[in-house]
């Protein structure tokens, strides 16, 4: 048996990387056409659209409850944070994304959660916090590289701090069993520790029980159910149907259609897979959804991103440009991360409304 042990180890390493290889990245860099010019039009300029250089590429939207606890912490301190967490209460959509808003600054520098953690034992907020600051974590020393230009040591390291990760998200759902984010958090771990879907159907089914509309949770499951990851075309786009067939109107849900269609797109692709009829159905669904959504709503404007983007290929372009204008400034969303230059692609794609709309 002891001879055996090391083969065991190293059947098991080969299991996981072949199973992170469907998982080649988190970020799939897509090829396109190449983008119209920096410069802005004067047709753009005169609609008060900003220019390629004052896009954010790393922001969804400005909110001002979730930027100044972030910014706060990325000062060193956590009291914003704590009494941002505190002002949300149990609205579990702004809340996982205050959470996850503060994570990414603590997965760079963590020292404002350690003195929050020290400050105040058993905070249910600074765990949730940690807990998807560790996830960040492991997917920055694994890297955005495909699995084959990825060396065993970040996969190594990836796996161990993953599997801290599940202790961390333990330790939270302990402190606030009512918070759905921790779980939000378990689906991320679970793309790279490769959950099976026996495992992730238990986990989807804590989250329902929490908050059966929330959208965070059903797009992380979404990203689980694609090919590149755990699932197939297939079992994502009935995911994505089945959230948004019983959904009440007001919850973005919708807006899963359309990403599992973009996530599913043969590369390079055409404006034909956009203008099918099931397609258009798709767009008009969430655009018909949009009304009764809160102004507040933290994937608001990635909803409307993707309806721009949808909008330009389907030649609708009065209605991708009124989306555009909403938007404007920020840029940090699907579909534009997954270009190598989002801003470029998002202003190569708003000058084509611009000058549809004509």
């Amino acid at each position: 048996m002891a001879r055996l042990l090391p083969l065991l180890v190293i059947a098991v390493w080969i299991f996981i990387w072949y199973r992170n290889r469907k998982g080649a990245s988190a970020r799939p860099r897509r090829t396109a056409t190449a983008a119209a010019p920096a410069r802005l039009s004067k047709e753009a300029a005169a609609l008060g659209l900003l220019p390629q250089d004052r896009q954010d590429t790393k922001r969804l939207l400005h909110d001002p409850q979730i930027d100044g606890a972030r910014e706060a912490a990325e000062r060193g301190a956590w009291e914003p944070a704590a009494e941002a967490m505190t002002a949300i209460g149990k609205d579990w959509e702004r809340r996982t994304a205050l959470v996850i808003s503060l994570a990414r600054a603590a997965a760079d520098e963590d020292a404002w959660l350690t003195a929050w953690e020290a400050a105040r034992p058993g905070d249910p907020g600074a765990a949730a916090v940690r807990a998807r600051s560790t996830v960040f974590l492991a997917w920055q020393l694994r890297g955005a590289r495909t699995a084959d230009r990825t060396s065993a040591e970040q996969f190594e390291g990836f796996h161990r701090v993953l599997l801290r990760a599940r202790e961390d998200i333990a330790r939270a759902i302990e402190l606030s069993p009512e918070d759905p984010s921790p779980h939000v958090s378990d689906l991320w771990a679970g793309l790279g520790l490769g959950y099976p879907h026996a495992y992730v159907h238990e986990l989807w089914a804590e989250i329902a029980d929490r908050a059966p509309h929330h959208y965070e949770a059903h797009y992380s499951a979404l990203q689980y159910w694609c090919e590149k990851w755990h699932g197939s075309a297939e079992l994502a786009r009935d995911f994505a149907d089945k959230a948004a067939s019983g959904a009440p109107a007001g919850t973005l849900l919708p807006a899963l259609r359309l990403v599992a269609h973009f996530e599913h797109l043969d590369r390079p692709f055409n404006g034909k897979h956009y203008r099918t009829p099931e397609a258009m159905a798709m767009v008009d669904a969430l655009l018909a959804d949009l009304p009764a959504v809160r102004p507040d709503h933290p994937r608001l404007p990635e909803a409307r991103h993707l309806l721009a983007f949808f909008l330009v290929k389907q030649k609708r372009h009065a209605e991708a440009l009124e989306q555009f204008r909403l938007v404007d400034g920020c840029v940090g969303s699907l579909p534009w991360s997954y270009f190598e230059d989002p801003a470029e692609k998002y202003c190569d794609y708003r000058e084509r409304a611009v000058q549809g709309a004509r």
